[in-house]
């Protein structure tokens, strides 16, 4: 399990830069400003939460807040139906103005 980078979202904006989802699963910080962005450019659908769909899937999923919290490491634990090279996931973060 890889516990994923958050990637600050400023003003500017950002171009994030997205990991292949492991096959153990990830894990990333956990808040109300954290936000997964997932793409899918595979023929299959992967469920992480949501049904990320086929082929051209690009969903951002958020906030990621204390609900999802695990009680031992602190983070939010993620799992998937099924790995791939072509599904990945950025962790973005908003920043205070």
């Amino acid at each position: 399990m890889a516990t994923l980078t958050t990637q600050a979202i400023s003003r500017a904006g950002i171009t994030p830069s997205y990991a292949a989802v492991a096959g153990g699963g990830d894990a990333c910080e956990v808040g109300d400003d954290i936000y997964l962005h997932f793409k899918n450019t595979n023929a299959a659908t992967c469920t992480v939460t949501l049904a990320i769909p086929a082929t051209t899937g690009d969903k951002l999923i958020g906030p990621v807040g204390a609900l999802f919290k695990d009680p031992t490491t602190g983070l939010c634990t993620i799992t998937y139906s099924g790995t791939s090279t072509n599904t990945t996931v950025a962790v973005c973060k908003l920043q205070a103005p």
